[in-house]
């Protein structure tokens, strides 16, 4: 599968063409703010930051967005960060908004103090009625004509805390009558009597993300300010701050579309919502759109950024197909992970002809297709579990496994026929009783008769007790944006997202082995839970339903 190209380089190249950026001036920033963990779709800002500094030589700032403290917490700084690291990444300087709080009320004031700001006595609901429509021009506030000097006094006795929230904001002074809603004299600080998690009480005013974010742009000396579409509108404001404040170094704005995906919902506070109603099992539970759920379902740092590579960056919004990220973690699984083998459904298979107290094991490879990974010994003996699936008393056109008087090879060891078969009152099968070619082994039977099914198996004796977890997508709306008016997300909740099996059986290895990823044989890709003990999370089933 060919890679798809990446506008945002193609502008660097021709910049650095032009003369204007050698390579090694390049310097990027990735921005998330600490009131949530990080998701697929913030991955994909976070790759196109850090990838992009490091194409070029240059190097990528962490800094958190905490400029609303209410909901930030240092509990998602400390997640973020790890997630960074997780994906292989390394920031250069880690910094805050909160750090540059001193300097945006110091850019604040100078733009009062130059006619470009003014303090306004408007709430909420009757600064959205003078805002206009994007066919209507606004009106110009009542207090857009204060003087400076009341101005500053204002805004002084805001930072004092005099007024209560929403009494005061600061807005810039551009133009009521633009075409673009965002330049008719945006809010740039509103008052918030909340404590914040790095600055504690000092503040009670705070600035807005539009107004900080150049500046602390500007101030870091990043050279390409890269961001999600929804900012394309956002960028003649952008561009206007850094132009006021008098940077003579200006960041460039480039958007990009955010990544959307199938069945998938990307909203933090619905995330949020999810979490704290417990309808999931916290942050990081397997169903979950966040690199700490992706993680403990088992994906891998290099799949997701496969995936966001094959992904691409375009300047168009788009719906992602989810199997392309199944994709790229199978085809990395498919190489790197052990083969192991579990029952999920067991089922007894009984050796007649086989001795009640021999015990002997089969060498099975690792890896098949990689003999470096070695090989193991599995156990084996008179009594075995078998996939229910792997049986049929009825047995369907072409069913090449186990059925009456049937025979099949047990994978790596002997070949049996089906002989008696034991079902309980409701006639569910309950014991299979067979005898083996103990003359069979590992090789083809000696009268040369062909054998087309084998099944895996797990000594009764020796089998390990594990549980396992079936995962599908939360949401049956394949499509999150197109959800109706008259519906919520709640509405198209999945209820198989996850299903659990208990009494599973494993080979004993599984348990001792110190690898966290396995192949099931015959099933899918397995994880080992990190919180729960002989708990494994399917990452992906074998079978691939995407076409590259």
């Amino acid at each position: 599968m060919e890679e798809s190209s990446n506008f945002i380089h193609n502008f660097i190249d021709e910049e650095i063409a032009e003369g204007k950026y050698a390579y090694g001036d390049i310097v990027t920033r990735f921005p998330p703010e600490p009131n949530g963990y990080l998701h697929i779709g913030h991955a994909k800002a976070l790759v196109i930051d850090f990838s992009t500094a490091e194409k070029y030589g240059g190097y990528c700032n962490l800094r958190f967005d905490d400029t609303n403290p209410d909901k930030e917490d240092t509990e998602y700084v400390d997640a973020i960060q790890e997630d960074i690291r997780w994906l292989g990444y390394e920031w250069k300087n880690l910094c805050y908004g909160s750090e540059y709080f001193d300097i945006c009320y110091a850019y604040a004031t100078q733009l009062i103090e130059k006619g470009a700001a003014y303090v306004c006595d408007l709430n909420k609901d009757e600064m959205k009625e003078y805002r206009g429509t994007l066919t209507q021009p606004g009106k110009d506030s009542p207090y857009r004509n204060r003087s400076i000097e009341e101005n500053l006094d204002l805004f002084r006795r805001m930072k004092a805390g005099e007024f209560p929230d929403g009494s005061h904001t600061l807005r810039a002074k551009i133009d009521m009558a633009s075409p673009n809603i965002n330049m008719r004299d945006p809010a740039i600080y509103r008052i918030l009597h909340k404590s914040h998690h790095q600055t504690a009480d000092k503040w009670c005013i705070y600035p807005m993300y539009d107004f900080a974010h150049p500046i602390q742009d500007a101030l870091e000396g990043v050279t390409h300010s890269l961001c999600s579409l929804e900012y394309e509108d956002h960028r003649p404001l952008y561009n206007w701050v850094v132009e006021q404040c008098g940077f003579s170094k200006k960041p460039r704005q480039i958007e990009f579309a955010r990544l959307n995906l199938t069945n998938t919902v990307m909203s933090k506070r619905y995330l949020r919502s999810l979490v704290e109603d417990s309808v999931v099992d916290g942050w990081d539970d397997p169903r979950m759109p966040t690199l700490c759920g992706l993680r403990r379902r088992g994906y891998t740092p290099d799949a997701i950024k496969n995936f966001l590579t094959r992904a691409g960056v375009a300047k168009t919004n788009s719906l992602i197909d989810y199997a392309l990220l199944e994709y790229c973690v199978r085809e990395e699984l498919n190489e790197q992970a052990q083969r192991r083998v579990a029952v999920l459904d067991p089922v007894k298979l009984i050796i007649d002809n086989y001795p009640k107290d021999k015990e002997e094991t089969f060498t099975l490879p690792n890896h098949p297709g990689n003999p470096e990974f070695g090989s193991r010994e599995v156990p084996f003996s008179k009594e075995l579990w078998i996939d229910r699936s792997d049986f049929a008393l009825v047995p369907p056109p072409k069913f090449f496994r186990l059925k009456p008087d049937g025979e099949v090879r047990l994978m790596g060891a002997y070949i049996v026929k089906c002989g008696e078969i034991i079902t309980d009152n409701n006639g569910n099968v309950t014991e299979i009783h067979c005898t083996a070619d103990l003359e069979s082994g590992c090789g083809m039977p000696a009268d040369g008769r062909k054998i087309k099914g084998t099944i895996h198996w797990i000594s009764a004796c020796h089998a390990a007790d594990i549980t396992v977890k079936l995962y599908e997508s939360l949401l049956t709306l394949q499509n999150p944006s197109d959800i109706p008016e008259d519906k919520e997300y709640a509405d198209f909740m999945n209820e198989n997202s996850v299903v659990t099996l208990t009494g599973c059986k494993a080979e004993p290895s599984l348990i001792t082995d110190e690898n966290t990823h396995f192949q099931f044989v015959r099933t899918g890709y397995f994880v080992r839970d990190c919180k729960t003990p002989n708990v494994y999370n399917r990452t992906v089933s074998l079978k691939d339903s995407f076409k590259p």
